[in-house]
């Protein structure tokens, strides 16, 4: 099984633009992809501005909507404390029985969690679990500004302690002239962390299937990302 999990050092960092422009460029490049977001808070699935609605609009899937996210949440909370609220309780077993049902489905899978890597999704287990469980290389989306340095290098450490395997780094929002945290910043997350900054990506002022997917051909070296699952 092929795939990328895909997450960020923050929530609202842009890991859904990066992981809908990846699965939109690799199906125009003749992949068969897929997609799977286990957990959405805060939104409607079927909301065409939700994560999952994106997904599958820019990976063409035949999946439903409900095959590609399972599991949602009214409140915009970590999925942990929205299930509490509504008095439910998801379990990684649930999660991964799911995966099963969709897992031989497409040739290729990009999985995208629920704001860092740490984030509660059940009682006892949390966004890294199901990395582990699925065993796919992490991508790992971080913000340009300031304190980046810190939440990427805490992101990737984390990541090695639990032996994950890190595909890259990609710097997503970057402002169009581009301050000095922005200018330094890579530099210093690649020699610290070592790990490769496979991309640094600009802010739009208009988010389009046609935007989304230009943005990831112009600064992500897709074939690099490939080579590295």
């Amino acid at each position: 099984m092929k795939g990328i999990f895909i997450t960020g050092t923050d929530t609202d960092v842009g890991k859904t633009v990066i992981s809908s422009g990846i699965a939109g460029v690799l199906r125009d490049q003749g992949v068969n992809v897929g997609v799977f977001k286990p957990m959405l808070s805060g939104i409607k699935r079927d909301d065409p501005e939700s994560d999952t609605y994106w997904l599958k609009k820019m990976a063409k899937t035949p999946l439903t909507l409900e095959e590609i996210t399972p599991f949602q949440f009214e409140q915009p909370l970590a999925p942990a404390v929205a299930q509490e609220l509504e008095g439910t309780s998801i379990t990684l077993e649930d999660i991964l029985k799911h995966w099963e049902t969709i897992r031989e489905k497409h040739d290729y899978f990009i999985v995208e969690g629920a704001g860092g890597i740490s984030v509660p999704l059940g009682k006892d287990f949390l966004v890294s679990d199901v990395i582990k469980a699925l065993n796919f290389p992490v991508l790992i989306v971080a913000r340009p500004n300031l304190g980046t340095i810190n939440h990427t290098f805490l992101t990737v450490e984390y990541a090695k302690k639990l032996g994950l395997t890190i595909a890259g780094i990609i710097i997503n929002g970057t402002s169009e002239q581009g301050d000095l945290v922005e200018k330094t910043s890579p530099n210093v997350i690649e020699e610290m962390c070592s790990v490769p900054i496979l991309g640094i990506i600009p802010k739009i002022p208009c988010i389009t299937d046609v935007t989304v997917k230009q943005l990831i051909e112009d600064h992500i070296n897709v074939d690099q990302l490939e080579g590295l699952i």
